[in-house]
């Protein structure tokens, strides 16, 4: 499971994949303007989110 975190505090349900965490903070409203790609084609998030893996439990 993964969930989405704004510094260390997990905002949000933990979902199957990375890919469903981002999905639902950028419908849901957390995350409202994430570039698409850097000068090195690689995704840029704001800094303060991250997804990591968490335990079912959380």
């Amino acid at each position: 499971m993964y969930a989405l975190f704004k510094n260390a505090k997990q905002i949000g349900n933990p979902f199957h994949s990375e890919k469903e965490v981002w999905e639902a903070a950028l419908i849901e409203g957390p995350v409202k303007d994430v570039p698409v790609a850097d000068e090195e084609g690689g995704q840029v998030l704001p800094a303060e989110y991250h997804v990591r893996r968490v335990d079912e439990g959380c």
